[in-house]
């Protein structure tokens, strides 16, 4: 047990898909796992593990925003010997050709700070995605026939922005979405010599200002959550 996750030795499997909504990863582990069981709840920060197609599987909520994400990642990989990590989420579009439910698979995440900023003082850390991973997610949605985005994505650290000159400036550069979480889960995991990615499925639109209501973001994401199941297991 840690401070934050409450599973005993051997609960975490070496592969955990990551939401940020506890409750998201309550549906999808009943929906994509057999056997499912809770091994967390504290704080009620909820994780399952079971099994896809006989692979053994964590999905374990990490809260909103990096600082969050940050203490769930590292429990899991240094207590835990969690191997592949996978986030699984919404994000807002910021491109005219992403559309709502459209996937996307992150290859870079820029941020403007993270919980692991202070540690490269002057330097501007690239954070980016397992290329493996990356790969595999890629072949994966291209064979359900999903439409996909590849490419950047913007990590806030805020919600309720107040920079439309950031966003434009993001737009300009090609960023496909933004969430709150990836580009601190890519740079624990090359910290920590593991593999990770961030398959995004697009709630709401920057630009159109198009959004799914709250139902839709916790249950009907599942092209996402296989996709990453395929990715994480491909070559198995």
């Amino acid at each position: 047990m840690t401070v934050h996750i409450g599973a005993r030795p051997g609960d975490i499997a070496e592969t955990v898909l990551m939401p940020g909504d506890p409750y998201r990863a309550k549906w999808a582990a009943e929906t994509f796992l057999t056997d499912a069981r809770l091994v967390n709840d504290v704080r009620g920060m909820l994780g399952f593990t079971g099994f896809w197609k006989s692979q053994r599987v964590t999905i374990q909520g990490s809260g909103m925003g990096m600082p969050s994400l940050s203490i769930y990642a590292n429990e899991l990989m240094a207590e835990y010997g969690a191997q592949t990590l996978i986030r699984i989420g919404s994000c807002g579009g910021m491109q005219p050709y992403v559309n709502i439910r459209d996937v996307i698979i992150a290859m870079t995440a820029t941020t403007i700070t993270s919980p692991s900023s202070g540690i490269f003082r002057e330097i501007n850390y690239a954070p980016c995605a397992d290329y493996g991973l990356l790969a595999a997610a890629v072949k994966a949605a291209d064979l359900k026939k999903t439409k996909t985005h590849v490419g950047g994505i913007y990590s806030s650290d805020v919600f309720y922005s107040e920079r439309p000159d950031l966003d434009e400036q993001m737009v300009r550069h090609g960023i496909l979405g933004v969430e709150m979480e990836a580009a601190e889960l890519y740079t624990l995991a090359a910290r920590h010599g593991r593999r990770a990615l961030a398959v995004l499925t697009v709630s709401d639109h920057l630009q159109t200002g198009e959004a799914l209501p709250s139902e839709d973001r916790e249950k009907t994401f599942g092209d996402m959550v296989e996709i990453a199941l395929e990715a994480a297991f491909s070559g198995d």
